[in-house]
């Protein structure tokens, strides 16, 4: 989903390498994503019981998801903040993940550390296949996912504008076939920008992107993840609630 991003500008890149300046690396990536992830899981065990406990807790909920898209669509649009932005992000997200893990996971116990542990699964699995060259970030690849993850947006838009109005777009969101289906390809989706992250991560260093940049994918990566788990544990509800 960065790959017409404009900080992957060549000449900026190989400008910063000439100019001596310390640029990104794999390494210093893979540190930075790790922070991140340690920054969601802190704020989310903190509010698993204790916000859904509050009956003030919604509120807190909403707020974070606010906070955190907005800080979100700040880092996509100011890369150079991203040092600083990623891990509020992180934090904020983390709130919202572990009050909303919380809540399903009293209506369907054990459903949450599934989605925990399908997502680290899928991450693996993707990232296996990458490093082999089993799956190949090709231009016609990243624009196939590019559009059905736009695709995937558009539906989603158009449902929560919709909702408004009381009206809702059938099948898709309920438990039935085509509902479940659907989870399917989106959870597919999802997991599959991974690639693109994992692609724009090894381009970033090949090119001698800024350092600053190590935080800007650290952060693109986290946000794939947190998405990857929802619509995992959004499946995982559909398939429970059919028992």
């Amino acid at each position: 989903m960065r790959t017409s991003n404009p900080a992957l500008n060549d000449a900026t890149f190989d400008n910063h390498a000439l100019a001596g300046e310390e640029t990104m690396t794999i390494q210093g990536t893979v540190n930075k994503s790790f922070i991140l992830i340690a920054l969601v899981f802190s704020t989310a065990l903190l509010s698993w019981d204790f916000l859904t406990q509050l009956e003030s807790g919604l509120i807190y909920v909403i707020a974070s998801a606010i906070i955190a898209l907005i800080v979100g669509l700040v880092t996509s649009f100011k890369p150079t903040w991203a040092p600083y932005t990623a891990p509020a992000y992180a934090l904020f997200e983390g709130v919202f993940l572990g009050a909303l893990s919380g809540f399903v996971d009293s209506i369907y116990p054990g459903i949450a550390i599934q989605a925990v542990l399908l997502t680290c699964g899928t991450f693996l699995c993707l990232l296996m296949a990458y490093r082999s060259g089993l799956i190949k970030a090709t231009e016609n690849f990243k624009l196939g996912i590019v559009a059905a993850t736009g695709a995937i947006g558009l539906i989603y838009l158009a449902s929560f504008i919709l909702g408004f109005f009381g009206i809702q777009i059938p099948y898709i969101h309920g438990n039935g076939i085509v509902g479940i289906i659907f989870s399917v390809v989106v959870v597919a989706i999802a997991a599959l920008n991974l690639v693109l992250d994992f692609d724009f991560i090894e381009q970033g260093e090949a090119k001698g992107a800024p350092k600053y940049m190590e935080w800007y994918a650290s952060y693109g990566l986290l946000v794939t993840l947190v998405w990857l788990y929802i619509e995992i544990l959004k499946l995982l509800m559909k398939l429970a609630s059919r028992d």
